[in-house]
C-alpha cells in the first residue's frame, strides 16, 4: 500500500514541477511584474483558490482535526475566527487594496505599496517591511516543510529529514522557474485537491461506514463550545491576521478587474468556510470511527487509509502535501519579491535590469528555503502549529492595522505607517516573550498596539500633502 501511495505522491510532485516549467517557458521575456504579480492577469477562480490554499497550510488537515478529535467543539474558535477574518478581508480590504495599489504607482509588493501610498522617497518603510518579511517568512516556510516531513514519515516510514529536503527541492523548483503564475496555478490545483479530500473522507465514512461509527467514543460535553475566555478571544483573534498577511492579500492586487474580484470573493469565502467546516467534521467523525489514537494528528491519514484503496488514499493524502506546499511557495515568492523590489533595487542596484531583478529574487528563494529546512530539521524548533502561530501573529500585528488604515483613513501619513508596523511587530514579539502565560494570543495586543501607534503618530506629525490626499481619493473611487 505504501509503495502505491509513494508512486502517486511522486506523480503529484512531477505535475507540480511541470507547471513551473510551463510558466518558465511561457514567461520568457517578462519582467519583475510578471514574475512577482503575474502581470495582474489572475482570473476569479485561480485568484480565489490560490489565496485560500496559500492560507490553509497542513494544519487544516492535521492540526485542527486533531484538536477537535481530542477536545471536541471547544477547539473550533480558531476556525470561527479564521472564517470571519477571511470573509472580512475579501469584502473590506480586497476591493480597495487592488485599486489603491494601482493608483500608488502600480505597486507590485506590499512594502512598495505602503511607500508609494505616501509618495515618499524614503526607503525606511520598505527596509523595515523587508526585514520582517525575511525573518517571519523563513519561520513560516519552515512549518510547511516540517509538515511535509511529518506526512512522509507517518504514511510511508520515510526519514522525516530526507522528506523535508525532497519537498523543499520541489517547492523551490516550480517557484524558482515559474514565479507568481506558477505559484497561483499550483495553488489552484492544490486548493481543489484539499477541498476534494476534506469533502470525500468524512462524508464517505458517514454514509458508507455509518454502521462502524461509535457515538459512545465521544466524551461527555464533546459538542459544547464552552471554554476559557482566553481560548475564545485568542481563537477569534486569528482572524485579524488576514488583514496583514502579504502572501494572501497580494492575490487581491493580482486580479485583472474589480468584476473578477467580486466573483473571486464569493468563491474564496465559500471555499474557506467549507474547508473549515469539513476539517472540524473530520475530527468528530474520526473520533467515532477510529476511537482513541496515540497520535491524534494522524486522524485524517488513518481514516483515509482505512476506507480507500492505495491509489485513492495516495491521491487524498497528497492533499496534505498540497496544503503545506501551497503555503510555502507563496511565502518564498513574497520574501523574494520583498528583497528584490524593496531592498536590492532601491538600496544596492537602482539601475538593475529586469533580468537582474528576477535572478536576485530567485536566489533569495533558494537561500530562504535552505534556512527554513535547517529550522524545520531542528528538533527544538517546535511543532508545526507553533511555528505557524508565531509567524501569523507577527504579520497580522505588523501590517494589518496599517494596511487597513491606509485604505480607510486619509489622515494616515508615512510616519504613522512606519510607527504602526514597528510597534505592531515589537508588541507581538514582546507579548510572546513576556506574557505568553496569560493564554492570550499575541496577535491581539500586537494588533492593538500597532493600530494605536499609527493613529497617534499620524496625528502628532504633519498631515499628508494634497498630492497624497489626491492619491487617496483616486484609490477610494470606484473603477
Amino acid at each position: 500500500m505504501a509503495y502505491t501511495e509513494m508512486v502517486v505522491f511522486l506523480l503529484y510532485f512531477v505535475f507540480m514541477l511541470g507547471i513551473g516549467v510551463f510558466f518558465f517557458l511561457r514567461s520568457k521575456g517578462g519582467g519583475e511584474k510578471t514574475y512577482f504579480l503575474g502581470n495582474r492577469q489572475m482570473g476569479a477562480w485561480v485568484g480565489a483558490l490560490s489565496a485560500g490554499a496559500s492560507d490553509m497550510s497542513a494544519w487544516v488537515l492535521m492540526g485542527l482535526p486533531a484538536s477537535v478529535f481530542v477536545a471536541g467543539l471547544g477547539k473550533v474558535w480558531i476556525a470561527v475566527g479564521l472564517g470571519l477574518g477571511y470573509a472580512a478581508s475579501w469584502l473590506l480590504e480586497a476591493p480597495r487594496l487592488r485599486r489603491f495599489s494601482i493608483a500608488a504607482g502600480d505597486s507590485i509588493t506590499i512594502p512598495q505599496y505602503l511607500t508609494n501610498r505616501f509618495l515618499s522617497r524614503s526607503k525606511a518603510l520598505q527596509l523595515l517591511c523587508a526585514v520582517i518579511f525575511l525573518v517571519a517568512y523563513t519561520v513560516y516556510t519552515a512549518s510547511s516543510i516540517k509538515a511535509c516531513g511529518t506526512l512522509f514519515h507517518t504514511v510511508m516510514g520515510v526519514d522525516a529529514q530526507a522528506a523535508m529536503y525532497f519537498a523543499a527541492v520541489v517547492i523551490v523548483g516550480y517557484t524558482f522557474m515559474g514565479g507568481f503564475s506558477a505559484v497561483c496555478w499550483t495553488d489552484f490545483f492544490q486548493g481543489l485537491l484539499m477541498l476534494g479530500a476534506l469533502l470525500i473522507a468524512p462524508i464517505f465514512v458517514l454514509t458508507v461506514f455509518s454502521g462502524e461509527l461509535n457515538p459512545a467514543a465521544l466524551p461527555q460535553g464533546y459538542f459544547s463550545m464552552n471554554t476559557s475566555w482566553q481560548e475564545i478571544v485568542s481563537g477569534l483573534g486569528w482572524g485579524l491576521g488576514y488583514f496583514g498577511m502579504p502572501h494572501i492579500i497580494i492575490r487581491f492586487m493580482s486580479l485583472r478587474s474589480d468584476r473578477e474580484l467580486k466573483k473571486s470573493s464569493v468563491i474564496g469565502i465559500s471555499w474557506t468556510v467549507i474547508i473549515l467546516l469539513m476539517s472540524v467534521l473530520t475530527g468528530v467523525v474520526g473520533r467515532m470511527f477510529l476511537g482513541e489514537l496515540e497520535d491524534s494528528s494522524t486522524v485524517f491519514i488513518l481514516m483515509v487509509r482505512k476506507i480507500f484503496p492505495a491509489v485513492i488514499s495516495g491521491i487524498l493524502l497528497s492533499a496534505i502535501s498540497a496544503a503545506a506546499m501551497s503555503t510555502a511557495d507563496s511565502q518564498l515568492l513574497a520574501s523574494a519579491s520583498a528583497f528584490a523590489s524593496d531592498v536590492y533595487k532601491p538600496v544596492f542596484r537602482q539601475k538593475a535590469s529586469d533580468r537582474e531583478m528576477l535572478w536576485a529574487g530567485r536566489i533569495v528563494v533558494v537561500i530562504i528555503a535552505l534556512v527554513a529546512v535547517a529550522i524545520a530539521a531542528n528538533p527544538a524548533s517546535g511543532t508545526v502549529m507553533a511555528l505557524v502561530e508565531n509567524a501569523w501573529g507577527v504579520f497580522g500585528a505588523a501590517f494589518g492595522p496599517v494596511i487597513m488604515l491606509s485604505l480607510y483613513w486619509k489622515r494616515l501619513n508615512f510616519a504613522g505607517a512606519l510607527a504602526g508596523i514597528a510597534a505592531g511587530a515589537l508588541g507581538d514579539i514582546g507579548w510572546l516573550v513576556f506574557f505568553k502565560s496569560t493564554g492570550v494570543y499575541e496577535i491581539i495586543p500586537g494588533f492593538l498596539l500597532g493600530l494605536l501607534a499609527a493613529i497617534f503618530v499620524s496625528l502628532a506629525t504633519k498631515a499628508p500633502s494634497q498630492e497624497v490626499l489626491e492619491l487617496y481619493r483616486q484609490g477610494k473611487a470606484e473603477s
